[in-house]
């Protein structure tokens, strides 16, 4: 990758005034790279990993169309967004580009305001791709790292959190709370890591003075989590704090009782002794779909949030659903 803290950006057209114009109104922003024809582009856009692409549709021998599809179809350049300059404005004309991967199109004659607008607002966007990105790993690393001395835990973490989305739309969340919560949910166990491995890997049960160290796991993770102001982290914090809750108050680590609990863990909680109750292990057999549902049943008005347990039996189709989509 270019060293320049610009941003790069390639221009094909094999018009050189047309070049010239669109250079005469990046250059001051940006660093352009021209190219004359379609494989030159294509030579460049391997080589030079440009930010964007500015394509000319109309070109001899290899048009835009045919430049996007190659470049869409190498994984090396696959990513690189491609807005498509030309005079032609015929909707099917601009439905098969879009089809082929292209984030816009600009019309000639050019207007520099749009011109630099456009490429500005792809240009953000593709910086807010790469920051969700990194978000997503990091919540990825966290739920890990939470279950990092769990052998046989599998895909236990990210299987949970998606019964914890589907239960959370059951209760009538909105559709983007509920996406947080999937994220948020894998990392409750984040506190984990502040946890000697005698513990955490004791082969026999653990001693009382063991037990309350063990407890610490859920402030742990609190404290951790709750030092980023973003949503998802938040609700994580909260999730972490208090998913060893219960509705009876016999939980830990605050003894809270009913409502006090926040809905977030109260949803957190069944999922997740659902998924442990229904995942096999060293020391036991996968419990059916069915046996597990009456446990949840069991437990719920002490162990669970009654209402939430009544909800999560009645998705019991789509919760297996999402455990048959994480067995293949």
């Amino acid at each position: 990758m270019n060293s320049d803290p610009k941003k790069t950006v390639l221009v094909v057209d094999d018009t050189p005034e047309n070049l010239n114009v669109v250079k005469g109104v990046l250059v001051p922003t940006y660093r352009v790279i021209a190219a004359v024809n379609g494989l030159l582009a294509l030579k460049l856009a391997e080589k030079q990993a440009p930010d964007l692409i500015l394509l000319d549709v109309m070109m001899p021998d290899m048009d835009g169309f045919e430049v996007c599809r190659r470049l869409k179809a190498n994984p090396q350049t696959a990513d690189i967004p491609v807005i498509f300059l030309t005079a032609k404005n015929e909707i099917e004309d601009e439905t098969s580009g879009f089809d082929l991967g292209a984030v816009d199109y600009i019309t000639k004659p050019i207007s520099p305001p749009t011109l630099i607008r456009r490429v500005a607002t792809h240009l953000s966007l593709v910086r807010a791709q790469a920051v969700t990105e990194l978000a997503h790993a990091a919540i990825r690393m966290l739920g890990e790292a939470g279950h990092y001395n769990d052998t046989d835990t599998g895909n236990h973490i990210w299987r949970m959190a998606a019964y914890s989305s589907e239960l959370a739309l059951a209760a009538g969340w909105p559709e983007d709370r509920a996406e947080q919560l999937e994220l948020a949910a894998p990392m409750h166990d984040t506190g984990k890591i502040g946890l000697p491995d005698s513990i955490l890997k004791a082969p026999r049960p653990l001693e009382p003075m063991e037990w309350e160290v063990m407890k610490t796991h859920a402030k742990i993770g609190h404290e951790i989590l709750g030092m980023s102001s973003n949503p998802v982290f938040q609700l994580a914090a909260d999730i972490a704090l208090s998913h060893h809750e219960k509705w009876d108050g016999s939980g830990y680590p605050q003894g809270l009782v009913g409502k006090e609990i926040p809905e977030s863990a109260r949803i957190v909680a069944i999922a997740d002794v659902f998924d442990a109750l229904t995942t096999k292990r060293p020391y036991k057999e996968a419990w059916s779909v069915e046996k597990a549902m009456a446990e949840i049943q069991r437990g719920s008005g002490h162990h669970f949030d009654p209402e939430l347990a009544e909800l999560f039996v009645s998705i019991e189709p789509r919760i297996r659903e999402i455990q048959k989509e994480w067995s293949q």
